[in-house]
């Protein structure tokens, strides 16, 4: 089964992303067990993600086939491992004014380099799934850029997630198949203007998460 689609985003005008893999978090639960898309054999749930650079996509992989891609050697081929680790950044500061130079409607959004751009993309959860900000690409490098966080990331693999509520933010570096789960998952329960309670509560459960999982950022250059 086919992951989640990282988005193609060469083609002019394409900014709602119709991510074909969004099918794994939207639609109903497929009768037959995932399989990795390298070997075959049946991956359990929670299983990790390759991005696989050419057709922009995330691909499932075994534990065995995700390890072939997790050499530092093989950072820079056709597949890449998703890594796993969540990173929090505690002097992280985006005040209202900061936030709406970002352009994004809603209190969400994620930031990943793409490795063929050179760039960051910049993009956020919407009814219609991954929508991409339109904003000038050096303005989010100026919002971002001085924080360590942006100094780890890794190309295509990881986002920088921004989360702002109630007047507070949070800046958190996680795997990039993290981010499009979120996007499937607000996606399906979105209702109204503003998403819903339901899918407000989703959100929270998710970013509390986020929150268990991640670990201080450490000293600039810790790659761990």
């Amino acid at each position: 089964m086919t992951g989640p689609a990282v988005p193609h985003l060469t083609e002019p005008g394409a900014r709602t992303q119709g991510l074909r893999g969004l099918r794994r978090f939207t639609g109903p639960r497929p009768p037959r067990p995932e399989t990795c898309e390298l070997c075959g054999v049946a991956v359990p749930e929670g299983h990790r993600h390759l991005v696989e650079t050419e057709q922009r996509a995330l691909v499932c992989a075994c534990t065995a086939c995700s390890l072939l891609f997790d050499r530092p050697g093989a950072r820079t081929g056709r597949y890449r491992a998703v890594p796993d680790r969540y990173l929090s950044d505690p002097e992280h500061q985006l005040d209202e004014g900061l936030w709406e130079r970002l352009r994004i409607p809603v209190g969400v959004a994620f930031f990943f380099r793409n490795a063929a751009l050179d760039r960051l993309v910049a993009l956020y959860p919407s009814p219609a799934g991954a929508t991409e900000s339109e904003l000038d690409p050096q303005t989010w490098q100026q919002v971002l850029d001085g924080g360590p966080l942006a100094a780890l990331l890794e190309p295509d693999t990881e986002a920088l997630l921004v989360h702002r509520w109630e007047g507070r933010s949070g800046c958190y570096l996680v795997p990039i198949d993290a981010c499009y789960a979120l996007v499937g998952r607000m996606r399906k329960l979105w209702q109204g203007f503003d998403g819903g309670a339901e899918a407000r509560a989703a959100l929270g459960a998710f970013f509390d998460d986020v929150e268990r999982r991640a670990r201080p950022v450490a000293a600039m250059g810790d790659r761990s």
